[in-house]
């Protein structure tokens, strides 16, 4: 599928590369790019470092493709997104919003916010519910629609000087790429409330410590950290994974009741158990694969 953003088509970005490994409008302006780590984890890079990878109109929609590409290939189990340049993702290019404003052309703008369809917004997938995990490797800054991209990321492993906010709070932009919804969710409310109304810096030990970041490593690290930790989840058995992530999110976002949340966890539990791997894979336990908390034989089995 390809979906159409801004009034633009993602086929007509993508035509101009060969193969699947860069998305790009030319070889030179390559603002998102591709590539495999392995057999089973999908790279996405944001790849503007001279504008702090901030994302306009095109790299939004490269951006979307690169997501539904992931999405579309049954080989690749888990995501990585990361910045090139140190910086995770400044936020939407603002010069854009400014040229849209300053040039009366108001509609133009309301489409990028609205986007072409229910899961496209003015970062590109930010409305995207994806069926396999994602993790950000967060660098630099991840503020104003940066935040919000990783956000919609199931774990972020952030670097000692990483810094996460609400920069836009500062230009009078709000947040309309999932952030007002996925933060109060993440860290509560009452701290969603305090990064909202005062746009201030989060760095990133405050930010493990509210929860919004899930590892905290050393500067430089975060990409093979967040690689290390994508093979790690990409080597589990996959059906009942992805059915608890399913219900987690379901729970979180979707449910009404206590009551519905744990009649889906069963409908979608059972359907990963009547697949038959849980009882393949219980044979290992019984064999020695996994005892006593031990992970290190279980990535070396053949489970």
């Amino acid at each position: 599928m390809f979906a159409l953003f801004g009034g633009r088509s993602l086929g007509a970005f993508s035509s101009c590369c060969s193969g699947s490994q860069v998305f790009c409008r030319t070889m030179s302006e390559a603002a998102v790019k591709t590539s495999r780590h392995g057999r089973q984890v999908f790279v996405i890079t944001l790849n503007r470092p001279e504008k702090r990878n901030a994302v306009d109109v095109d790299t939004a929609s490269l951006l979307t493709r690169s997501f539904e590409e992931f999405e579309e290939d049954s080989s690749a189990r888990v995501a990585v997104l990361t910045g090139s340049g140190g910086t995770f993702c400044a936020g939407f290019d603002l010069s854009f919003l400014a040229s849209s404003g300053s040039s009366g052309s108001e509609e133009a703008m309301w489409q990028t916010v609205k986007g072409a369809a229910p899961h496209l917004g003015p970062m590109g997938p930010s409305r995207y519910h994806l069926s396999k995990p994602l993790i950000a490797a967060v660098s630099g800054y991840a503020v104003a629609g940066g935040l919000e991209l990783s956000l919609l990321a199931d774990m972020r492993v952030a670097e000692e000087s990483a810094v996460f906010g609400v920069f836009c709070r500062r230009f009078g932009v709000p947040l309309i790429d999932g952030g007002s919804v996925r933060l109060p969710k993440l860290i509560g409310l009452s701290r969603a409330m305090d990064m909202i109304l005062t746009g201030r810096p989060v760095k990133a030990r405050e930010a493990l410590a509210m929860g919004l970041a899930n590892r905290v490593v050393p500067d430089g690290t975060s990409l093979p950290a967040a690689l290390e930790l994508a093979e790690q989840i990409a080597a589990y058995p996959q059906d009942a994974m992805l059915a608890d992530r399913a219900s987690a999110l379901d729970a979180t976002y979707n449910c009404t009741s206590l009551k519905e949340a744990l009649s889906r966890e069963c409908k979608t539990g059972g359907d990963a158990l009547l697949k038959g791997a849980a009882w393949n894979n219980a044979q290992g336990f019984v064999s020695g694969i996994g005892r006593h908390g031990n992970f290190d034989n279980f990535k070396n089995s053949k489970l």
